[in-house]
């Protein structure tokens, strides 16, 4: 199937998933309720923290919780393919003509949507707590987060087709999984001091990089090491989300 077909395909999956988004657009605004949680509890917190920013800790903290709803928004994403499974309209999905890998890369490509609109949103509250954005280097930091939320997306879609008849092993998973995976990023805390068994699993954790290449580019510094370190750490995880994700849809499509 030609590459055409598919970007054809993933377009019209991805207007259908955003549909209701657009017809009920408070959802998004309901999702960042934990975040500015956040910002008005934690973040005053941490002014007193060593390795939090360098003078200015909402440069250091806001693009953490940006990497953070990302990451939270986009992993539970698969939780709405479950409910379609159980309503049955997933498997008319299957038998439409439709590429099966569109079905997949449509689904996660509308995550960056919702995800660049909240983006937008804490931006536009964080300025008047003191926070200095680079607006070259935060259209950079959200292209960035939107293709790690792209294969985080797809990473959570292929989880939701393995369990399919089990729906509580996916939050179990999700659960499981996306604390340690925050907790070893420093978005929330610095890891300057962390321990030596700690700082390996740091430096294996992908979305470490991301985290650094976010904070780096909302600041305006374009260091090549630490930027190129963040996309190719997204990139990677987009190619590897896709990939299983695919695959995924396709055994699901034969069974």
């Amino acid at each position: 199937m030609s590459a055409s077909t598919i970007a054809r395909d993933s377009s019209i999956v991805m207007i259908r998933e955003l549909r209701p988004t657009i017809r009920d657009p408070f959802t998004v605004i309901f999702s960042l309720v934990q975040p500015l949680i956040l910002l008005a509890l934690f973040g005053p917190l941490l002014k007193s923290v060593p390795g939090a920013g360098s003078g200015n800790v909402w440069n250091w903290f806001i693009p953490g919780v940006l990497v953070m709803i990302a990451i939270f928004g986009t992993s539970m994403t698969g939780s709405n393919l479950l409910a379609e499974m159980q309503q049955g309209s997933h498997e008319r999905m299957l038998v439409t003509p439709l590429a099966r890998s569109s079905l997949l890369i449509g689904r996660a490509m509308k995550e960056m949507i919702p995800l660049a609109a909240q983006a937008v949103i804490i931006l536009a509250i964080g300025l008047p707590l003191g926070f200095g954005v680079d607006v070259g280097g935060a259209v950079l930091g959200i292209a960035i987060l939107g293709i790690f939320g792209v294969g985080l997306g797809a990473l959570s879609y292929s989880l939701a087709l393995a369990v399919r008849q089990q729906d509580w092993v996916f939050w179990t998973v999700q659960q499981t999984l996306m604390f340690p995976l925050l907790i070893l990023s420093g978005t929330m805390l610095p890891l300057d001091s962390a321990p030596r068994w700690m700082r390996v699993l740091v430096d294996v954790n992908p979305l470490a990089y991301v985290v650094d290449a976010e904070r780096a580019l909302f600041s305006g510094s374009f260091d090549p090491r630490v930027v190129g370190e963040g996309v190719l750490a997204a990139i990677a995880v987009a190619v590897v989300g896709l990939a299983v994700g695919i695959r995924g849809v396709g055994s699901a499509g034969r069974q």
